[in-house]
């Protein structure tokens, strides 16, 4: 049987820095994690106001800092 660990991270990252670089790749070493799947909001942020950057640019920042998926939180 073959076991796989995934991390949830739920994330705005409006926009991605450095913090948030940090935070996935300690996310993966301290869980053991073999893949860290951000769940992050759309075009509007959790309190309601708009992000920074579309979900696609946010999306793609946070696969090239590291995570293995983004998944759109409704």
């Amino acid at each position: 049987m073959i076991i796989i660990k995934i991390c949830g991270i739920i994330c705005e990252y409006n926009p991605l820095h450095n913090g948030h670089i940090y935070q996935i790749e300690k996310a993966k070493q301290i869980t053991g994690a073999d893949f860290v799947v951000c769940i992050m909001s759309g075009n509007f942020v959790q309190r309601g106001e708009s992000a920074v950057f579309d979900k696609f640019t946010r999306a793609k920042a946070a696969i090239e800092s590291g995570a293995d998926a983004v998944v759109e939180l409704p």
